[in-house]
C-alpha cells in the first residue's frame, strides 16, 4: 500500500518539477544556487545521507527536496520560502533545518541545509 502511494506521490512530484518555471525566468539575477543538505533519521539523529543539489539558470525552480523515510509519502522538505527570503535580500549565504512536512512525520526525517547563492555581476 505504502509502496503504491509513494509512486503516485513520485510522479506527483516529477509533474511539478516539470511545471515549474526555469531559474532563470523567476530569477534572472541568478547565476547559480547550490544546496548542501545532511539527511538525519529524526528519532535516532543517526546520519542517513548527504546531499549537494545543484542548480544553473536553465534548471527548473523546484526547490523542494524529498524525504528519505522509507515510509514517508507526502512529505518533504520545501526550502523555496528560504531561498526566496535570500534571494529578496541579496544574501549569498545561508544555513538552517527543516523537519519533515508528513502528516505523520514522527519517524521521518529533517535535515541541516546550507545554501549558496551566486548572482550575476551586472545585476543590481
Amino acid at each position: 500500500m505504502v509502496s503504491k502511494q509513494k509512486n503516485v506521490a513520485r510522479l506527483e512530484r516529477k509533474q511539478h518539477k516539470a511545471e515549474a518555471a526555469l531559474l532563470s525566468t523567476l530569477y534572472p539575477n541568478v547565476a547559480s544556487v547550490i544546496i548542501y543538505m545532511n539527511y538525519y533519521q529524526k528519532s535516532t539523529g543517526r546520519t542517513i545521507m548527504q546531499r549537494t543539489v545543484n542548480f544553473s539558470p536553465g534548471s527548473s525552480a523546484y526547490f523542494h527536496m524529498e524525504c528519505m523515510g522509507y515510509d514517508c509519502v507526502d512529505g518533504g522538505f520545501n526550502l523555496e520560502p528560504v531561498i526566496n527570503t535570500m534571494m529578496k535580500g541579496r544574501l549569498k549565504s545561508g544555513k538552517g533545518e527543516l523537519l519533515c512536512a508528513a502528516n505523520d512525520s514522527s519517524s521521518h526525517t529533517r535535515i541541516d541545509y546550507k545554501i549558496d547563492i551566486q548572482y550575476n555581476k551586472t545585476s543590481r
